[in-house]
């Protein structure tokens, strides 16, 4: 069946999402999360909220997960290489002139960084929110994969592209984020300086340390990753041994960019492992762990699995059935040997940014999940973000399910399918110079990289 037809049927379904149940497929489902994207960004500016039909903000992460959505949405023929372009060059051009300054209000970054949330109006920053190294290194990601992208050397957008890309790159001071200690501070507040949380592994910011090793303007020292390494737990969980971080999107986000399988640096050499088969663990780990389901939740089940960052009901002990339960709200959520958090709240973006890793596993979990929630869980842009079949009282007699979809976790679903299907934003990553030379300052041998 040619990709026109495909489109043409998913269209028809959609139209009919509010009518009638819609069985599972897997090209329904990432038409849906792109048009999350595509028909969310935000008019005047292009930015992507950071969740909806709830609006309260955009996220430079969800842009980031937009801008690379794009590319992918091109070349599976959901809108045409010139629309795509438009699209990018539109919100990098916003990007770009967008007010950097260390004033508290009325700039939207400082030093080519960007606060993790902006105003839906003015896309300055909302309310005392941090400057963000991992938000902008999210973002930044998405920007080299259009860098990389847009090569055809007679279009003027994708030169215009191209430029704006590389200067919006160069203009992040990654050095002046680094703590005496040679780790990376998680941000920086005008109000009171920087954060004392700082980046050391493992978690979802190895692709923020490389691309700060790859900055040709102003890169970290060559330290950064040993530094990183240095507080990795590797331990047996559930039967598979892994180095250890409890929500899955800490083995998903770098992943989407970058594609682990054969390179290794010090630590996974020592340990013949490669950190694709690390994730791989992980998420077998994290789906054992539920399908085991020590703390009973109700729901939890070799199909129906998956605990990450997502929403959740309320932050707030509840008696349920003589039981006192602990819930939360928006929460990592996960487990590993370092610790567990799981409240009975379920993240389709567990099992779908896992899809490389498990696509067996993570596809039985994503149909299962749509065609028993159907009603309540998928909608005009796919998943919903969470679910809870726990938390069941008056107002949500089948349990909680999430109102809201969030950009974090949509992109995660839609480009990791893809990655699975044709490996595409990893081959477009593999062209760029700074992810090369990033991945080689960190000392990353093997596989692809030893052919650049």
């Amino acid at each position: 069946m040619n990709k026109l037809l495909v489109l043409i049927l998913v269209i028809l379904n959609s139209c009919s999402v509010n009518k009638s149940q819609v069985s599972y497929s897997r090209e329904d489902l990432k038409v849906r999360t792109f048009n999350y994207f595509w028909n969310t960004a935000l008019p005047s500016n292009y930015q992507i909220p950071d969740r909806y039909p709830t609006l309260t903000f955009s996220s430079i992460a969800a842009t980031g997960f937009g801008l690379t959505s794009y590319i992918a949405g091109i070349e599976n023929k959901y809108i045409t290489r010139d629309q795509g372009a438009e699209r990018v060059l539109s919100t990098l051009k916003v990007l770009w002139q967008l007010p950097q300054g260390n004033q508290i209000e009325n700039v939207s970054g400082y030093k080519g960084f960007f606060y993790h949330f902006l105003t839906l109006d003015k896309a300055s920053r909302f309310k005392q929110v941090e400057l963000s190294s991992i938000d902008t290194g999210l973002l930044m990601a998405g920007i080299l994969a259009c860098m990389s992208y847009f090569d055809l050397q007679d279009s003027q957008t994708e030169t215009e592209i191209r430029t704006l890309a590389d200067s919006l790159f160069k203009r992040v001071e990654w050095d002046w984020m680094m703590k005496a200690n040679g780790a990376m501070s998680m941000g920086w507040h005008p109000e009171k300086g920087f954060i004392d949380s700082e980046w050391v592994g493992y978690n979802e910011a190895m692709i923020l340390i490389i691309m700060a090793m790859g900055s040709p303007t102003h890169p970290i020292g060559d330290g950064a990753w040993s530094k990183w390494c240095s507080t990795y737990v590797n331990d047996t969980f559930y039967q598979q041994k892994n180095v250890q971080f409890d929500p899955l999107f800490g083995h998903q986000y770098s992943h989407i960019w970058l594609d682990f399988r054969g390179i290794r640096d010090s630590f996974m050499r020592a340990h013949n492992d490669d950190y694709f088969a690390n994730s791989l663990k992980a998420t077998l780990a994290n789906r054992a762990y539920c399908i085991a389901n020590p703390s009973n939740w109700v729901g939890y089940s070799e199909n129906q699995w998956g605990l990450t960052a997502c929403d959740g009901p309320i932050h707030k002990k509840i008696n349920v059935n003589g039981t006192e339960r602990q819930f939360f709200d928006y929460r990592a959520r996960g487990a590993a040997s370092i610790q567990v958090v799981d409240d009975g709240t379920i993240a389709p973006t567990a099992a779908g940014g896992s899809f490389p890793f498990t696509p067996k596993e993570s596809e039985a979990c994503l149909a299962y999940m749509w065609d028993h929630h159907y009603e309540n869980l998928v909608g005009e842009y796919g998943f919903k973000d969470a679910f809870n079949l726990t938390y069941v009282n008056a107002d949500h007699p089948k349990g909680w399910f999430d109102p809201d979809y969030l950009g974090i976790d949509q992109g995660p679903i839609f480009l990791q399918i893809v990655n699975h299907e044709s490996e595409l934003i990893w081959k477009i990553m593999k062209k760029n110079p700074y992810i090369i030379k990033g991945l080689k300052r960190a000392g990353f041998k093997g596989g692809w990289l030893d052919k650049k």
